[in-house]
């Protein structure tokens, strides 16, 4: 699916909760458990009416969903996620009756809601949708992250089939705001308040989610989230296409003032220059015959982004030069000593260019 950094949330399936330990695991457990829409839910042979993202229960219920080994623990996990602001509970102490609400609910993107059947969700089955400023929360109150917690911080900040990356459109791309699609393990380490060994082994341990590719120099790293939920299956790119892309963000920016360090200046570039490189790299997927260079994108999933109504009278190659292709002609219908030549390499011969008066000049 697509999910573009103009959008305010992005959706996280329930089979594929953050892992590891941290704040942000209990808080995708209990938001997963929370009622999708407004009604009744029974816990104990106890009706309790719930709204969307309100749970309520007991306390023996918030234990086994967050899976805690005693009912204390539960307790101070939540009034955790309450400092934090993530959560609003309240406990009525003589008939031990709990409730609790999400507060970063998101409802705008849920549908439609279903009038009929249970009101909770499935466990492990659909999405939750969540805000993508979620764990920017943590950062702002420097907070230190435990595993989960940089795990949903990745995931919350992945991107797919966006213009303004134009890596996005290999495989799902990790992206902190509009010029941070290359990052660096120093700059992870900064906002997860982690030394860059730590960064590394985090990468190191859940590498079937997140994939670090090297960029050449001292650019940085792109992350892809291989497990992000789209029409196909996700493959890793290869490292020619990355690098290929890199190289024509660079044409295309040859007159651009470098701003800040490598990694944020290319970012920067990225953000610039990918609906400019895409949109070419599709008109040159309708117009260029295949035999002359092969397109950095699929030009079918292009075409559903860019319309081609205008036609390019030259042909281009990967950086940008121009190509002339002479007609052809039969030799065989040429009489005389020069049928045997190739009529095409006479008449590049018979011309050259003179770049001052920028005409073709007869030699």
């Amino acid at each position: 699916m697509k999910c573009l950094m103009k959008y305010q949330w992005v959706k996280l399936p329930r089979n594929h909760l953050p892992e590891g330990k941290g704040i942000m695991s209990a808080w995708a457990k209990l938001a997963a458990r929370a009622a999708f829409r407004k009604g009744q839910a029974s816990y104990c042979g106890h009706i309790n009416a719930v709204s969307p993202g309100m749970w309520s229960g007991g306390v023996v219920g918030l234990k086994s969903i967050l899976g805690s080994r005693s009912r204390i623990q539960s307790l101070e996990t939540l009034s955790k996620l309450s400092e934090l602001g993530y959560v609003r509970y309240s406990l009525n102490t003589k008939t031990k009756k709990l409730t609790y609400q999400i507060t970063d609910w998101v409802i705008e993107c849920s549908g439609e809601e279903c009038m009929n059947g249970s009101v909770y969700a499935t466990e492990g089955y659909g999405f939750l949708c969540l805000p993508r400023s979620i764990t920017d929360r943590l950062v702002e109150q420097n907070y230190i992250f435990d595993e989960a917690d940089a795990w949903l911080d990745l995931w919350c900040h992945t991107v797919s089939e966006d213009l303004g990356n134009a890596f996005s459109f290999l495989a799902p791309t990790v992206q902190f705001g509009k010029f941070g699609a290359v990052l660096t393990l120093e700059t992870l380490g900064q906002r997860w308040n982690w030394e860059k060994t730590k960064v590394w082994r985090f990468f190191q341990k859940y590498k079937d989610a997140f994939i670090l590719h090297r960029l050449p120099g001292a650019y940085g790293c792109l992350i892809f989230n291989m497990l992000y939920p789209t029409a196909s299956e996700i493959t890793m790119p290869e490292s020619e296409k990355i690098e290929r892309i890199i190289a024509e963000i660079r044409i295309l920016a040859k007159n651009e003032q470098k701003v800040g360090s490598d990694h944020e200046n290319m970012g920067r570039l990225i953000a610039l220059y990918s609906h400019q490189l895409l949109t070419e790299c599709a008109d040159e997927s309708e117009n260029t015959p295949p035999k002359n260079r092969v397109a950095l994108f699929d030009p079918y999933i292009l075409r559903a982004y860019f319309s081609h109504s205008n036609c390019k009278k030259c042909i281009y190659d990967c950086k940008g030069m121009c190509i002339y292709s002479p007609p052809v002609i039969d030799t065989s219908k040429i009489r005389g000593p020069c049928g045997s030549v190739d009529i095409t390499i006479i008449a590049k011969e018979m011309f050259t260019y003179d770049p001052p008066n920028r005409r073709k000049i007869a030699v």
